[in-house]
């Protein structure tokens, strides 16, 4: 059984700053790649970012530049730092791991909410 458990959403005003984590457990058998996700209302899932266990990211050209992720393999875990957001950032996002036999797993959803 695993369990992908999301925090750090909420809603910030645009230009700031927000943090997300995303934590797995379970009987995993060795993570390849970690993600980031969101989806919008209406909007099919796209991707934002993801990132290899040897640390190589991609990311989506709306983020490049303000958004930063990165992980701790010794904790499973993968952070979203989102830097200068936009009300277009305004999204549900979902964590995502794929193992190494292929098999990817998703986070329940944290809400990003940009307002002012």
């Amino acid at each position: 059984q695993v369990q992908l458990v999301e925090s750090g959403g909420g809603l910030v005003q645009p230009g700031g700053s927000l943090r997300l984590s995303c934590a797995a457990s379970g009987s995993i058998f060795g993570i390849a790649t970690m993600g980031w996700y969101r989806q919008g209302p209406g909007k099919q899932r796209e991707l934002v970012a993801d990132i290899t266990t040897g640390g190589s990211t991609n990311y989506a050209d709306s983020v490049k530049g303000r958004f930063t992720i990165s992980r701790d393999n010794a904790k499973n875990t993968v952070y979203l730092q989102m830097n200068s957001l936009k009300p277009e950032d305004s999204a549900v996002y979902y964590c995502a791991i794929t193992n190494f036999p292929g098999r990817t797993y998703w986070g329940q959803g944290t809400q990003v909410t940009v307002s002012s």
